[in-house]
């Protein structure tokens, strides 16, 4: 059984640094071809936050350029997120999605709020 759990969520003033981070477990058939980070806040649809494939080409919204980064590491199924200043519009709720070409996965999602 895959699973996939999120932990790094927290309040934060404007301008804070999070880093969140997604430990995968359970074998994939197939593999994972790209770890992503999506975000919902309330009353908005899921948007995707930032992306980075197999071989580490990463892919970010343009909203969270030049502040956020994403990363890998295969060797411990860890997917990161760092969060450097924030701003009121990035709270929601983050969510750790895994895919191949079959299948997807999803966490369970970890709450990021920021104070003005």
């Amino acid at each position: 059984q895959v699973q996939l759990v999120e932990s790094g969520g927290g309040l934060v003033q404007a301008g804070g640094s999070l880093r969140l981070s997604c430990v995968v477990s359970g074998r994939i058939q197939g593999g994972v071809e790209t770890m992503n980070w999506y975000r919902q806040a309330p009353e908005k649809q899921r948007e995707l936050v930032a992306t980075i494939e197999s071989g580490g080409r990463t892919n970010y919204a343009d909203s969270v350029k030049g502040r956020f980064a994403i990363s890998r590491d295969n060797t411990k199924n860890t997917v990161s997120l760092q969060m450097n200043n924030l701003r009121p519009e990035d709270a929601a709720v983050y969510f750790c999605n895994i895919r191949n070409a079959r299948r997807e996965f999803w966490g369970q999602g970890t709450q990021v709020t920021v104070s003005s």
